[in-house]
């Protein structure tokens, strides 16, 4: 019995995951429009409302229940669960990375930092953490300490070059001298 159970709730994990993987199979360049996302997101959730509770507040389910709800833009909805996963599975970054993206778009900025200095406790050789550190801190107003992260982002992998050219997150620290001359830089 305890076989078939196990089955059941893998079975469950896998389907509410294959919702999520329909929302991102065409990664960037098609996003399907928020009503899409939200649908499948819903079919996510609903699917994971089939776990017992005790394995629906496990660190898997809690994971993809916040990402349905992140994919969903049901910011503030998302946290709870993406709060409980990390907190239970510390070494998933990809749960940190979404945690601090809910934090940021309904604007805890102090908490969205903290979740990415979270992630690197964990693994201090993400250049996406640092990116994204360094996107919260501008919009902070710390110009320093975005600098000093985006200059990590640059030093990991230079393809953040050309996104940060773009990025409205650093609008707020683009005319600061650090951040152009850091910007300039031709590699």
């Amino acid at each position: 019995m305890a076989g078939t159970d196990r089955q059941r709730r893998q079975q469950i994990l896998r389907e509410a995951e294959g919702y999520l993987d329909l929302i991102s199979m065409f990664g960037e360049q098609w996003t399907p429009p928020v009503a899409i996302r939200s649908r499948l997101a819903q079919h996510s959730i609903d699917t994971l409302d089939r776990l017992t509770p005790t394995f629906a507040a496990g660190p898997q389910a809690q994971h993809l229940r916040g990402m349905a709800l992140r994919a969903a833009e049901r910011y503030d909805e998302a946290i709870e669960p993406l709060r409980k996963a990390a907190e239970s599975e510390p070494s998933n970054l990809g749960t940190w990375l979404a945690l601090g993206w809910c934090y940021k778009r309904t604007g805890h900025l102090g908490l969205a930092i903290e979740a990415l200095d979270s992630a690197l406790a964990v693994d201090p050789q993400q250049a996406v953490m640092y990116y994204n550190l360094a996107c919260y801190w501008s919009l902070s107003g710390n110009a320093n300490q975005a600098i000093h992260y985006l200059a990590q982002a640059f030093t990991m992998e230079s393809q953040y070059r050309l996104l940060a050219e773009t990025e409205s997150d650093f609008d707020p620290i683009r005319a600061d001298p650090g951040f152009r001359d850091l910007t300039s830089i031709i590699v």
